[in-house]
């Protein structure tokens, strides 16, 4: 309880006495007898004090007030920081930095006020204060992406790049833990694995310790730590940067990363378990014989978590002969996952198993074709040249397709369904039968088209053609439209094959349109 001195400083201060306001805050800054000590009363009365001009408060808000405090205040208290900057009083510089120029800062804040916070902070971060460091980096950095504009491609903004890397490295010598994180992303992003490993070893063996020492429930990681566990063991176990770290401390990071849901980490560790690469191929890593249960297990933790690859992996532990339940259609359930979330290499083994398997059902070569379009367009070699076998384009004439296009044309008008043939023949090298014959609705596949005509022309052959180019899609979208209603057999429309024929001589007379045109493309006789 306040004695009676003080209950009369109290008694001034709420009645708006400066001296008895500037009492009632130093005591409470220090505590007394009978008063706790309590910063934030401390402020609260040394505010109300500065407000009347009390050059004394905003000193001692400026040497004792820190920057937690003072955010947290209601009042905006940048004024009596930088007011005691001026009375030189270093400390308070840096706050008013904080205010002015750290996150959260107000945006509007005065020119002039803003100036002076960078000076102040300038001149603590030169007295080696490393708050004061790490906050001038970030400034360097905002001043260069906001406030001014961007160097050129190739142009390095040499001056502020050095300042932010002088400064970066002052606050992680001195024991800023976002500098030192900041230094490490920026190596890893610059691909300098040695700066890398220099850095981050010693944080990723730090956060092991805990873990072998046996404590019962470990402090769960951040994800910046996670991340940096996993990038640390990826590129030891690549041999980067020259460190001799043993098998055994890059599978501790490994595991320790996996406990904490890396999907990268929780393969690395499936696929030591299971004593190979992803591709399925036998490695020495590791003593002992393979844990196909502990591998599964952790690869199936990976593949729910959106990587391909562990899918993929699966597949190949359930194809091994030396797996006690082995299973092939387990592998290829896992295959297909992991073509279907685009892992290049299982859409060009499912393309070829299914090509493999078009005996025992014709469509499979449309499966096939599907697959390897996939891989070819993430640029697989081995898919494209398995494309241009399976479902090769037989010849083509640039000139004898522009005849073609412009007799479809003309026709357009009067027979529309004619001039849609003669346009598909163009575009996809159909022959004058496949052209005539061809079920435009039932052909088209999305990716190709299905030629087979063999119900109404013996001779013909099924074969497949890619559907390669926007055009080409835009095009045949449009001639299945046409086709929507069409009933394509002979008692439709068009007739049969004869009459078809008939029509087409009919009206394209001119043999000397289609003289030079390849086999493929013999619309006419």
């Amino acid at each position: 309880m306040a004695n009676r001195e003080e209950l009369g400083v109290i008694r001034g201060a709420r009645a708006g006495q400066v001296e008895a306001q500037l009492e009632l805050g130093k005591r409470y800054l220090c505590g007394s007898a009978s008063l706790p000590k309590s910063l934030p009363t401390a402020l609260h009365w040394l505010d109300r004090a500065a407000r009347q001009g009390c050059a004394q408060a905003w000193e001692l808000i400026g040497i004792h007030i820190p920057f937690e405090l003072a955010c947290q205040s209601a009042q905006p208290l940048a004024l009596w920081y930088e007011r005691a900057y001026d009375a030189g009083i270093a400390r308070a510089g840096l706050v008013l930095a904080q205010l002015v120029l750290g996150p959260g800062a107000d945006a509007d804040a005065q020119p002039a006020r803003a100036a002076k916070a960078m000076q102040a902070l300038e001149a603590a971060a030169n007295a080696g204060l490393p708050d004061a460091q790490w906050l001038l980096a970030q400034q360097k950095h905002g001043l260069r992406t906001h406030a001014g504009p961007a160097a050129p491609d190739g142009v390095p903004d040499s001056g502020n790049q050095r300042a932010d890397a002088r400064w970066l490295r002052r606050a992680a010598a001195n024991g800023v833990a976002e500098a030192q994180l900041t230094l490490i992303e920026q190596a890893w992003e610059g691909q300098q694995w040695d700066v890398f490993l220099e850095r981050a070893l010693p944080l990723a063996r730090a956060l092991v310790r805990p873990a072998e020492a046996g404590n019962n429930a470990p402090a769960r990681l951040a994800p910046g730590e996670v991340a940096l566990l996993a990038r640390c063991a990826r590129l030891l176990e690549a041999g980067q940067g020259g460190h001799a770290v043993g098998p055994e401390e890059v599978r501790r990071f490994w595991e320790l990363a996996a406990n904490e849901h890396d999907r990268t980490a929780q393969m690395a560790v499936g696929l030591w378990f299971a004593r190979m690469q992803p591709n399925g191929k036998r490695t020495a890593v590791g003593s002992g014989s393979a844990n196909f249960k502990k591998a599964i297990r952790w690869l199936t933790l990976a593949g729910e978590q959106g990587l391909a690859e562990a899918w993929y992996a699966l597949s190949r532990i359930y194809i091994k002969p030396e797996f006690s339940q082995r299973n092939v259609l387990h592998a290829q359930k896992y295959l297909e996952r992991a073509a279907e979330m685009g892992y290049r290499d299982a859409q060009l083994e499912c393309g070829n198993n299914a090509w493999r398997a078009r005996r025992e059902n014709e469509s499979n070569d449309v499966r096939a074709v599907y697959w390897l379009q996939k891989a070819a367009a993430q640029g697989c070699s081995q898919a494209g040249a398995a494309l241009a076998r399976i479902a090769p384009r037989e010849g083509e004439a640039a000139g004898a397709e522009r005849a073609v296009l412009l007799q479809a044309r003309r026709l357009a008008g009067a027979y529309p369904l004619l001039a849609a043939r003669l346009e598909l023949a163009a575009l996809f090298c159909l022959n004058r039968a496949e052209a005539l014959l061809l079920d435009v609705r039932a052909a088209d596949q999305g990716h190709c088209l299905v030629i087979d005509i063999r119900s109404s022309y013996g001779r013909s052959k099924r074969r497949l053609v890619l559907v390669d180019t926007v055009q080409e899609r835009q095009a045949l979208d449009r001639i299945v439209h046409l086709f929507e209603n069409v009933d394509c057999g002979p008692g439709g429309p068009e007739g049969n094959y004869r009459q078809r024929l008939y029509r087409l001589k009919t009206l394209m007379p001119e043999p000397e349109v289609l003289q030079n045109r390849p086999r493929a493309y013999e619309l006419a006789a």
